[in-house]
C-alpha cells in the first residue's frame, strides 16, 4: 500500500497550467492514482488538501466536495476514518467548513462537543441538528 502526502492529490486534483513542473506532476500524481495500486489517504491529508483547494485555489466547498467524493469511490484508495469523512462530507454540504465537520464527525461518541466558533460552526450545527450538539461554553 501507498500512502499519498498532500501534493500528490493536489497536483492530482488541480491543473495548473502555467507552471511546467506542475504539470508533469499532475501526469504522474495521474498515473498513480489511477493506476490501481493500493492506496492510503490519512485524514491530515485530506485536511491540508480542502486548505489548499479552498484556501490557495480559490475552490468552491461543491468543488471540494466533488473532489472527495470522487477520492472516496476509488475502490483502490483506503481512506482513514472513512465513515467520519463521508459524515464530515454530508455535513459540509449542509454548510459547515469541512475541518469542523470531520471535527464533529470525530466526536461521533460524545453527548456533545464544546466550540467557541458560535457563528460559523456552533450556530450551524445546532441549526441543522447534528449530532454531537455543539454548544459555546459560557
Amino acid at each position: 500500500m501507498i500512502g499519498l502526502d498532500t501534493n500528490v492529490l493536489a497536483r492530482y486534483y488541480i491543473q495548473d497550467e502555467a507552471d511546467t513542473e506542475a504539470l508533469a506532476q499532475h501526469e504522474a500524481a495521474r498515473s498513480l492514482v489511477e493506476s490501481g495500486k493500493p492506496l492510503m489517504v490519512c485524514k491530515t491529508v485530506l485536511l491540508e488538501l480542502e486548505w489548499v483547494m479552498r484556501g490557495y485555489y480559490g475552490f468552491t466547498a461543491d468543488e471540494i466536495a466533488g473532489a472527495f467524493s470522487h477520492l472516496l469511490a476509488l475502490e483502490h484508495v483506503r481512506i482513514e476514518d472513512r465513515a467520519s469523512v463521508t459524515q464530515a462530507l454530508s455535513h459540509m454540504a449542509g454548510g459547515l467548513d469541512f475541518v469542523d465537520a470531520l471535527h464533529l464527525a470525530a466526536y461521533r461518541e460524545c453527548v456533545e462537543m464544546a466550540s467557541f466558533d458560535d457563528r460559523k460552526f456552533a450556530r450551524r450545527a445546532q441549526r441543522l441538528n447534528l449530532a454531537p450538539r455543539v454548544f459555546v461554553p459560557r
